[in-house]
């Protein structure tokens, strides 16, 4: 924001870590968090007479403490790692924030040690929480389909929808992000989906989140209305 205002592309050394820092400390508490909230919606659905006491205020602040405690590790584990390398090939960033692989090409020194174990420990982290997800959900959808009344499924999965549509937006855009093979990289393919995984997903949050209000379903209906 600072730079498209003053119309400027450089950004300090230290700027560019405490960028990065704040990057990944806000992507993995949103990752924690999103996992965090998809218990809560196994317990109201598979146990709900055990909501109460599964998931009190002190277990609810719990949770949210660990996921934020657990984003500030991991981004400070990755800012460590990253900027004790000495860079030295030059000074310019192929992408519109700091963001690891363009920085680690600055680097002069051999970093696929240092990528390696760093990126076990993410991938330890972020397959562990999608793995938890995955299996709650299929718990959540066996739960559901045992419903009895159209009315009682319809409502659970109203429940879920809004949560399993952020997570599917966030991680398939965050997986591909990363995990997509290096012949289908390019400069402005890398900037698209940097778009996509960093701005998308928090800017829709809002809206997915609020579709379940009525009074923001009429709104929405009236402004489509009005436009067409």
């Amino acid at each position: 924001m600072h730079n498209s205002l003053w119309d400027t592309r450089t950004i300090s050394y230290t700027g560019c870590a405490a960028q990065l820092f704040f990057f990944l400390f806000f992507i993995s508490a949103e990752y924690f968090l999103l996992t965090v909230m998809c218990y809560d919606r196994y317990v109201s659905i598979c146990k709900p007479l055990h909501y109460g006491t599964l998931l009190g205020s002190r277990a609810c602040a719990h949770m949210a403490a660990a996921a934020w405690v657990s984003g500030f590790l991991n981004a400070l584990i990755h800012t460590a790692s990253t900027f004790s390398l000495p860079l030295c090939h030059g000074k310019a960033l192929g992408q519109f924030f700091s963001e690891i692989p363009h920085i680690l090409k600055l680097s002069c020194t051999k970093t696929f040690l240092r990528k390696l174990g760093v990126s076990v420990f993410t991938t330890f982290l972020a397959f562990g929480c999608f793995v938890f997800i995955v299996f709650s959900y299929v718990q959540i959808f066996r739960a559901v389909l045992r419903i009895p009344s159209e009315q009682g499924r319809h409502k659970a999965f109203s429940t879920c929808l809004p949560h399993l549509t952020v997570i599917s937006l966030f991680v398939s855009t965050s997986f591909f992000a990363y995990l997509k093979p290096p012949s289908m990289s390019s400069p402005s393919l890398d900037l698209a989906v940097s778009v996509l995984y960093s701005v998308v997903p928090p800017a829709l949050n809002p809206l997915i989140y609020s579709l379940r209000n009525q009074k923001l379903k009429d709104t929405l209906r009236k402004m489509m209305t009005s436009c067409f």
